[in-house]
């Protein structure tokens, strides 16, 4: 290979230096603004925990889902149905995430955790090899046919929900790789948290220089789609359950300092305030949902509870003429929870994008019965919101994501309600 001229070179170094100089102004510009998306005045972002594609709506349609799990002996055995409640957690941990996905083989869900607790295969259950049926989640596969489903949403890391969660709100885990570890006994992953020497809560962040440290879960002076909204004046409310629940776990803002304590945490509500709010009008252009722990659908919780709240909430929606007729909402699970799929994420960078999960996107403008094939991560919703409240992007993720507008037609007639009823789990 021939060596470059020294001033070829340099001018070459220069040009780079040059590109990254402008990088930081390329993510300061705001986003572009599809045609017709100025139809939708309110987001949401509805959140719920630890399932990939194949295990919601692999049994969905043929073509991208599948019936079938590819075991570490090269064996394939049939997908079982899946229980209503799960009887034990499936660990979905980064080490155990980059132990199912093999390098992309997508082969060894079932060694996930073996002979423990948190395994894919407890003493033979090959639990990770589950499956809903349209029987089980009626109204999941009708909000599916009746609006758009995304087959390939892909978490945007590799391993479980608190750096996950942070990715929905800043684009980025801040080098999080994993759930926060406490040696006390609490239900905070965030500045809430016990800190110190006798008592003190961690969590495994990598570094820039690949080192793996461990520090209190408290992020100060980090971007993230709260202070871009309030530099905007665009109004967000964060619904999440409060501190006495188990899923206030979940409640990410608690882990960025800014917002924990500052004025902003006025924003941070009970997640029961959604429904009052859409009835008296008040809701903002931007929210976020996150469900109590006995409504995640996180096991040990009941899917049909799961399913049942989320209709609760997009009624509450839908009977609402003037809101429906505005917004969009994207209901996402925040990561693969241990469970198969068989599609292969791309590797964007060190921290994903990690397997597939469930998306639906729900709006009088989504194309009915639509099944996108663009690849899509947390970052897409982000990059959506970006481009229709004309802000800038966060970072690297969201200003390279895909956008979403593809699963709209903001020319065609306005999708009627969907108005559902609760059901009864059968098992």
């Amino acid at each position: 290979m021939p060596i470059p001229h020294r001033s070829s070179f340099f001018a070459h170094i220069l040009r780079f230096a040059s590109l990254l100089a402008l990088l930081p102004m390329a993510l300061a510009q705001p986003q572009y603004a599809p045609t017709g998306i100025q139809k939708i005045s309110h987001v949401v972002f509805l959140i719920k925990e630890n399932r990939t594609y194949d295990n919601i709506f692999g049994a969905f349609n043929a073509k991208y889902g599948t019936k079938t799990c590819k075991l570490s002996t090269g064996q394939t055995v049939p997908m079982g149905r899946a229980p209503d409640r799960y009887e034990h957690d499936i660990s979905h941990a980064w080490d155990a995430a980059h132990l199912a996905m093999d390098g992309g083989k997508m082969d060894q869900f079932d060694l996930i955790g073996l002979n423990s607790a948190g395994s894919g295969d407890s003493d033979g259950d090959l639990l990770t090899c589950r499956q809903f049926t349209a029987a089980d989640i009626p109204n999941y596969f009708a909000y599916a046919h009746n609006f758009a489903l995304a087959a390939n949403m892909f978490s945007s890391l590799h391993g479980p929900s608190f750096p996950n969660h942070l990715y929905t709100i800043a684009a980025d885990s801040f080098g999080v790789l994993d759930n926060p570890f406490q040696i006390g006994n609490t239900h905070s992953w965030g500045c809430d948290g016990p800190n110190t020497e006798e008592d003190q809560e961690l969590v495994r962040v990598l570094q820039p220089n690949g080192i793996i440290t461990v520090q209190f879960p408290c992020f100060s002076g980090v971007p993230t789609m709260a202070q871009t909204l309030d530099n905007a004046g665009v109004s967000w409310k964060y619904y999440a359950p409060p501190s006495s629940d188990a899923g206030y776990i979940w409640s990410i803002f608690n882990a960025i300092s800014d917002v924990r304590n500052g004025a902003d945490w006025n924003k941070v509500v009970d997640t029961s305030n959604f429904i009052s709010d859409v009835q008296t009008n008040q809701l903002a252009a931007v929210s976020w949902i996150v469900t109590p722990f006995w409504q995640s659908e996180h096991p040990d919780a009941s899917t049909c509870a799961g399913e049942n709240a989320t209709v609760t909430e997009l009624n509450a929606l839908m009977n609402n003429p003037a809101l429906w007729a505005t917004t969009a909402v994207f209901v996402v699970w925040d990561d693969f929870g241990g469970d198969y799929d068989h599609v292969a994420p791309p590797q964007l960078d060190t921290y994903g994008l990690g397997p597939r999960v469930p998306f639906l996107i729900v709006s009088p403008y989504a194309r009915k019965g639509h099944i996108s094939t663009t690849q899509y991560e947390f970052s897409s919703v982000l990059k959506f919101i970006e481009e229709r409240f004309g802000l800038p992007a966060l970072g690297t993720r969201d200003a390279n994501a895909n956008d979403i507008t593809d699963s709209f037609n903001f020319n065609q007639t306005p999708l009627a309600p969907l108005i559902l009823t609760d059901r009864k789990s059968t098992r």
